[in-house]
C-alpha cells in the first residue's frame, strides 16, 4: 500500500484509523521513535487520518508524553513540544495559563483567548471566545493535538488555532490505578482511576486532588477534579458517548505582577495590595455532554452532540478602596453565576470523483451562555456594598461545510466555508445617580472561506499551501469595563484576519520525520489591551497587525536506545498601523505586539537502555525568547534557556504495573521572567518563573 493518498488507500485508511484510536499511542514528541510516522489526528478535517496526510500544521502529544512531562496539572507541562503554540505557566492559579497560538491570545491577562479548546467533541471555549484550560483533566487524557493555520478558522469565532483533548478509552481488561505526585513548594496530587470494558459499555472515571503552597507569596491553590467518559456501543453502526466533568478550585491566590525593580529585589514576593485585598478567586464548574456517532451506510456518517454546564466564580481584585467607591466603579469583588449549553450536528459523505474521492462535511453549531454578573466593594478581603448588577448573554450560531478531495495520487485539495453570527446582550439592573442604565446589545457576523492544495511529491514527502479568513469577537471579559464611565464597552469591534501558510512534511529516513511551516497573518481591528491596573483590564481596537513566522518539528530514532525531538518556532508580531494609546501617546507602526514570544525552542534527547528494561531518561532544553511589555516597547524580558532532566521506570509484577517518574526542571536554577501582563498601568508587567523545581510521581495499576 502506498503511503500517500490514492483513491484506493486514503479514505479506507481514515475509516481504519478511527477504529484504531483506542490502542494507538501518539508520539509526535519523539517518545516512541518511528511510531511517530503513524500518528493519527482528527482536528484537520473532523475525521481520523494520519497526521502526515493532514493538509495543515498539526501535531499532538500522547499518553506517554503527558505522564512523563510532569504532575499532569497544567497544559504547559507537555505542550511546549509542539511548535507554534506557547503555553506559559504564570505561577498563578487565579489567572490560568497564558496560551497563544501563532501570537493569537498573547494579550490575555487571564483565561484563554484566540484559540478554540475542545474536549471529547465538547467545546471548552464559551460562545464569546473565552476558554479555560484549568478544567481539562490531564490524568485521563489519551492525547492532545494542536491545529494551527487557516483550517482552524472552520471552527468559528476566535479560532486562531484549535487545541483538542481526547479522554482515553478504558482497556479491554478492567483496571484500577492509583497515583501520587509530590514536588517543590508543597505540591501534592493524589489520583484514582477506574477504567475498562463491560460488555458493550466502555468506561473511564478519574479523580484528582491537587494542592500547592505556591512558588510566590499568595499563590497557594487547591483543586479537586473528576472526569468521566462512558461509551456505549449500541450497535455496529452506533456509538453513544457520555462525558461529565466536575471541577472545584476553592483556593487560588493572585500574587499579581511585579515591577522590574521588585523582580530584581525578590521574584517570589507579592505586591502589598495582593495580600491586603486577599486577591484571588474561588471557582467551580460542572459540565455534562452527550455525543452520538452513527454510520448511515458505507459512505455516510452523522454525528450529533448536546452539552450543558454551570460555572460559579468569586474573584477578589486588588483595586484600591478609594477607586471602588466612585459612582461609576464596579467594585473589587466580581461574582459570576454562569449557565451555558450547546448543540452540534455534522454530516459526512464520501463520493467518487474522477480518479479519487471527495469527502463532504456539513455541520451546524449553536452555543449559548448566560450569566449574572455582580460587583461588590472589596473591603480588604471582605465583601461590601453592591456596585454592579447585570445579566449578560451571548448566542452563537455557525454553519460550515468542508470538502476534502483526493484528486489522484499526486494531488489533493481542501475547501471550506463557515458563516457565524454572535449576539451579545447586557441588561443592567444597577441604576443609581451618577451610574446610568448601561443596557445594550452588540452583534457580530462573518463568512469565512478556506482553500488549500497538497502536492504528494512521493510516498515520503507532502507539500501543502492554505489560505483562509477568520474573525474574533471580543469576549465578555474584554467588554466588561470602559476607560471612563460605567458599564460594558459594547463599542469594541471584532477583529478580522487573513491566514496563509505553506508547509512540508517528509520522512527523511526510517524513524525520522520533519514537519516545517511558514505562515503569515494579517489582522484588522486587532483587539489589544488599552490598560491593565488594579485587577481591571480595558481593551481597544488597534489598526492593522502582522504576524509571520516559521515552525519546525523533527523527531528521530537515532539508534535502538537513543531518540530525539526538536520543536522550533519563530514569530514576528508587529503593529502595521500607528494608533493612539490609552496614555495619550501614539503607538508607532512597527512596534512589537506585547506578550508575544519572538522565538521558542524545545529539544529532547531520550535514552532507553536495553540493559535496564522499563527505564527511560531524557535531557530537555527549553528556550524562551523575549517579550515586550507594552505597546511602546518600553521594556522587555530577556531570552532564557533552561534544562530539565527526567527519569522514569516501569515494572510489571503479575497483574500489577508500577511506574516511577522523577523530574528536575530548571537544573541551573536560572532566574528569569516567565510571562508578562501587557500594558499594566502600574508597570507591574512581570510574572517571574520559578527556580529549580523537583517532582516525583508514583503510580500503581492493577488489571483484573
Amino acid at each position: 500500500m502506498t503511503r500517500y493518498p490514492t483513491n484506493k488507500t486514503r479514505w479506507p485508511l481514515n475509516r481504519l484509523a478511527a477504529a484504531a484510536l483506542q490502542t494507538l499511542a501518539l508520539t509526535s514528541t519523539g517518545l516512541a521513535g518511528a511510531q511517530t510516522l503513524s500518528e493519527v489526528v482528527v482536528t484537520a478535517n473532523r475525521e481520523a487520518q494520519q497526521s502526515f496526510d493532514a493538509p495543515a500544521a498539526i501535531q499532538g502529544v500522547g499518553r506517554e508524553t503527558i505522564e512523563a512531562a510532569g504532575p499532569q496539572v497544567n497544559l504547559s507541562e507537555a505542550i511546549n513540544r509542539i511548535p507554534g503554540i506557547t503555553v506559559l505557566n504564570r505561577q498563578n492559579y487565579a489567572q490560568d495559563l497564558q496560551l497563544s497560538i501563532r501570537g493569537s491570545g498573547s494579550r490575555s491577562p487571564f483565561g484563554i483567548r484566540g484559540a478554540r479548546l475542545i474536549v471529547d467533541g465538547i467545546p471548552a471555549t464559551m460562545p464569546d471566545g473565552q476558554g479555560q484550560a484549568s478544567t481539562i483533566s490531564l490524568p485521563s487524557a489519551q492525547r492532545i493535538e494542536v491545529l494551527r493555520g487557516p483550517l482552524a478558522q472552520l471552527y468559528g469565532n476566535a479560532a486562531g488555532g484549535v487545541l483538542q483533548v481526547f479522554t482515553a478509552d478504558g482497556p479491554a481488561r478492567p483496571e484500577v490505578r492509583t497515583s501520587v505526585d509530590a514536588g517543590s513548594d508543597g505540591l501534592r496530587r493524589y489520583g484514582l482511576q477506574a477504567a475498562g470494558q463491560s460488555g458493550s459499555l466502555n468506561y473511564l472515571i478519574d479523580h484528582s486532588d491537587f494542592s500547592t503552597d505556591g512558588w510566590r507569596t499568595n499563590s497557594a491553590a487547591k483543586r479537586r477534579h473528576t472526569n468521566a467518559k462512558l461509551r456505549w456501543t449500541a450497535s455496529e453502526n452506533t456509538k453513544v458517548t457520555l462525558v461529565a466533568n466536575a471541577f472545584d478550585q476553592p483556593v487560588s491566590g493572585d500574587p499579581l505582577g511585579l515591577t522590574r525593580e521588585q523582580f530584581e529585589a525578590d521574584p517570589r514576593q507579592a505586591v502589598a495590595n495582593s495580600t491586603l485585598y486577599h486577591a484571588g478567586k474561588d471557582v467551580s464548574q460542572n459540565q455534562v455532554g452527550l455525543v452520538v456517532d452513527h454510520k448511515l451506510d458505507a459512505q455516510s456518517d452523522i454525528s450529533a452532540r448536546v452539552y450543558s454546564g454551570q460555572r460559579d466564580l468569586d474573584n477578589r481584585l486588588s483595586i484600591p478602596l478609594f477607586v471602588q467607591t466612585a459612582p461609576t466603579a464596579a467594585g473589587g469583588v466580581v461574582q459570576l453565576d454562569r449557565r451555558y449549553s450547546g448543540a452540534g450536528l455534522r454530516y459526512t459523505r464520501r463520493i467518487p470523483a474522477g480518479e479519487g474521492q471527495v469527502q463532504l462535511t456539513a455541520g451546524l453549531d449553536h452555543e449559548r451562555m448566560s450569566e449574572r454578573r455582580r460587583g461588590f466593594i472589596n473591603n480588604l478581603g471582605e465583601q461590601g456594598a453592591l456596585k454592579r448588577d447585570e445579566d449578560d448573554s451571548v448566542h452563537s450560531t455557525g454553519l460550515y461545510t468542508q470538502a476534502d478531495w483526493a484528486i489522484n495520487e499526486a494531488w489533493s485539495a481542501v475547501a471550506g466555508l463557515r458563516a457565524n453570527r454572535v449576539n451579545f446582550r447586557v441588561q443592567d439592573f444597577y441604576i443609581r445617580p451618577g451610574n446610568p442604565d448601561d443596557s445594550g446589545r452588540a452583534e457580530f457576523s462573518a463568512t469565512n472561506p478556506v482553500i488549500g492544495i497538497t502536492r504528494h511529491l512521493s510516498a515520503d514527502t507532502n507539500v501543502y499551501a492554505n489560505v483562509g479568513r477568520g474573525f474574533e469577537t471580543p469576549t465578555f471579559t474584554e467588554i466588561a469595563y470602559t476607560a471612563s464611565g460605567s458599564g460594558p464597552n459594547l463599542g469594541l469591534q471584532s477583529a478580522r484576519s487573513t491566514h496563509a501558510e505553506i508547509g512540508v512534511k517528509t520522512r527523511l529516513a526510517e524513524g525520522h520525520r520533519l514537519d516545517a511551516a511558514l505562515f503569515h497573518i494579517g489582522t484588522t481591528d486587532e483587539i489589544v489591551v488599552a490598560s491593565s491596573s488594579g485587577g481591571r483590564t480595558i481593551y481597544t481596537n488597534a489598526g492593522k497587525t502582522r504576524r509571520s513566522g516559521l515552525e519546525v518539528a523533527y523527531s528521530g530514532q537515532l539508534s535502538p536506545e537513543w531518540r530525539t525531538h526538536v520543536a522550533l518556532s519563530t514569530l514576528n508580531a508587529k503593529f502595521a498601523d500607528a494608533f493612539a494609546s490609552s496614555s495619550g501617546g501614539v503607538v508607532a507602526a512597527g512596534n512589537r505586539i506585547p506578550g508575544t514570544v519572538d522565538r521558542s525552542l524545545f529539544a529532547e534527547l531520550a535514552w532507553q537502555p536495553r540493559a535496564v528494561p522499563g527505564m527511560t531518561a531524557a535531557l530537555e532544553l527549553v528556550h524562551q525568547g523575549s517579550m515586550v511589555v507594552d505597546d511602546q516597547g518600553s521594556d522587555r524580558t530577556d531570552a532564557a534557556t533552561v534544562f530539565n532532566l527526567r527519569v522514569g521506570f516501569e515494572q510489571k509484577l503479575g497483574a500489577w504495573t508500577l511506574r516511577e517518574h522523577l523530574r528536575v526542571n530548571n537544573l541551573g536554577d536560572k532566574a528569569y521572567i516567565g510571562s508578562v501582563i501587557a500594558n499594566d498601568g502600574n508597570k507591574r508587567f512581570f510574572e517571574p518563573a520559578p527556580g529549580r523545581q523537583w517532582g516525583l510521581g508514583l503510580s500503581a495499576t492493577y488489571a483484573f
